[in-house]
């Protein structure tokens, strides 16, 4: 896949005649040999850098490992599983001459992908809009172009879980979609397994919304209504006798139940922000480099009229 990646965009870059561009690979910790692919293509092609991390640190790591190490004047950020079409980014290129300083890809077609993944995505985002006070745009992934000023203040951005697909519209600037059709993955299997789809969707939500923190007020007050309820319910039993009254212990039982599920589910609501708070509180790096190929050990500096 490393290869058919490498060959696709170089193709796709040497048509783009304004621009010098770099290709930046981040290998996230693989376990099999694109990491030595990875060191081929980049003694034969100068335009090739490679950053090997030190083990997995996730995705939304990975990605702002490769946007750090760019140096040109916008950035591209784009899987290698080629599932979204390389050809795409010179029509983001043309839409960042024309001022937009992101341009995301948005999908009118997602190949391949089965209806629990489509269905679930669409949920999410809405779920999260409405949860949160960034309208993050619809149906997109991480694959946009995003400007140098763009790129300077998600490198500047210190939080540890990290969520770019919110961060990016929340920087603000003049900001456009670019609607495609999502392929199939060329090879291989999806890294985003169900476990990490929720960790991921769980990132987005705290940390773009303070609403789930008020909902523990709202469930503590319908929690209270229905205990209200139940209890005039057993009250009125008392006063008029029926054979169909619930016993005083099946009430119990069932109040008891419900303010432990009420107590237990914002235990675990506190317990997500307080776990980020102390994530955050440790300042650890967000990611550590193990090897590099064809980069420079300080990249500080953006080019002008190169493209990563």
């Amino acid at each position: 896949m490393v290869t058919a990646c490498y060959q696709k965009l170089s193709c796709v870059m040497q048509s783009i005649l304004s621009y010098t561009y770099e290709l930046i690979f981040v290998n996230d910790g693989s376990q099999d040999a694109t990491l030595s692919l990875l060191e081929e293509v980049s003694a034969s092609d100068r335009h090739v850098k490679v950053i090997s991390l030190s083990r997995n640190f996730g995705h939304q790591a990975a990605v702002t490992c490769g946007i750090t190490h760019a140096s040109g004047a916008a950035v591209v950020i784009i899987d290698a599983d080629l599932q979204d079409p390389p050809e795409t980014i010179c029509d983001m290129i043309k839409l960042w001459e024309e001022g937009y300083d992101v341009v995301y890809g948005k999908r009118k077609k997602r190949s391949g992908e089965t209806f629990f993944k489509l269905l679930s995505a669409k949920l999410f985002y809405r779920m999260l809009n409405h949860l949160s006070d960034t309208t993050i745009p619809l149906d997109t992934g991480d694959f946009r172009l995003i400007d140098k000023k763009v790129a300077s203040v998600l490198i500047n951005l210190k939080e540890h879980n990290r969520f770019l697909r919110g961060l990016v519209p929340w920087c603000g600037f003049r900001q456009i979609a670019l609607i495609y059709e999502r392929n199939p993955r060329l090879a291989g299997e999806t890294k985003y397994p169900f476990n990490k789809m929720i960790k991921l969707a769980v990132d987005g939500i705290i940390s773009f919304s303070s609403k789930p923190l008020k909902l523990i007020m709202k469930l503590g007050i319908v929690a209270i209504l229905i205990d209200l309820i139940l209890l005039g319910y057993y009250a009125a039993a008392l006063i008029i006798p029926s054979s169909t009254v619930v016993p005083a212990m099946a009430w119990l039982i069932i109040i008891i139940s419900f303010f432990g599920s009420i107590q237990l589910i914002s235990i675990g609501i506190l317990g997500e922000y307080i776990g980020r708070m102390y994530d955050e509180s440790k300042n650890r790096p967000l990611y550590i480099i193990d090897k590099t190929y064809n980069i420079p050990s300080k990249r500080t500096t953006f080019k002008k009229n190169s493209l990563y």
